[in-house]
């Protein structure tokens, strides 16, 4: 299984935070990236951070092509500007997406104390839940980060299925999905020999070893 991850598209409605303009793409791109991986075999498509874009850009896009696709939103940026309002996210919902939550804050969730881990893990989800008025049952991890004690609180939880930023490909059944991101620098010719082709064994085994360490430490 493939999983390709898109951030902000086009151009940003709010201030961004440092180092995220590397994960917002052209329109150009995203359409040509939507094209390239429908044609692939076992690909999941998601969306981070809850973007005005993924309702504006994102959602007719993939109609157009009879995609669908995870949409991991923010639920303290909910109605703030350049971000999705109630309204998108049920939108999204209705026409076929699914919601997944990215937490409350955009923080990472590695070390959280208990009340934060509340807000990240509970809060957050149960008001996109109520917003959707559907149960949400997946996660993304803010800024890729995880660790051992974050999967064993995530899986007491009941959360069903969590995605990371590793770049590498993942199994169709496992609880956690490795992911790539798209980056404003990508090209999809070096996304398809990336994703579909692999790393040589070297860098591959370089990123299973860096996946086993994130869920031991």
């Amino acid at each position: 299984m493939i999983n390709i991850c898109f951030h902000g598209i086009g151009t940003p409605r709010r201030e961004m935070e440092p180092g995220e303009d590397r994960y917002w793409i052209s329109e150009e791109l995203f359409h040509a990236v939507l094209d390239e991986i429908r044609t692939w075999p076992e690909v999941r498509i998601s969306f981070d951070d809850g973007n005005t874009s993924d309702v504006e850009i994102g959602l007719p896009a993939l109609l157009e092509r009879g995609l669908t696709a995870d949409f991991f939103v923010l639920a303290s940026r909910l109605e703030s500007a350049g971000s999705l309002d109630e309204k998108a996210v049920r939108q999204l919902h209705e026409a076929g997406m699914t919601i997944g939550t990215h937490g409350m804050w955009h923080r990472p969730w590695r070390g959280m104390d208990a009340d934060t881990r509340e807000a990240e893990l509970v809060t957050a989800r149960e008001r996109l839940a109520e917003v959707a008025g559907v149960p949400v049952d997946t996660a993304a991890c803010p800024l890729g980060r995880y660790d051992r004690e974050l999967v064993g609180h995530m899986k007491r939880l009941g959360y069903t299925r969590v995605y990371t930023s590793d770049r590498r490909p993942a199994r169709a059944g496992s609880w956690l999905q490795p992911r790539y991101s798209l980056r404003r620098d990508d090209t999809v010719h070096g996304l398809r020999a990336e994703a579909l082709h692999g790393p040589g064994a070297l860098r591959r085994l370089k990123l299973e070893a860096v996946g086993v360490v994130k869920r031991l430490r």
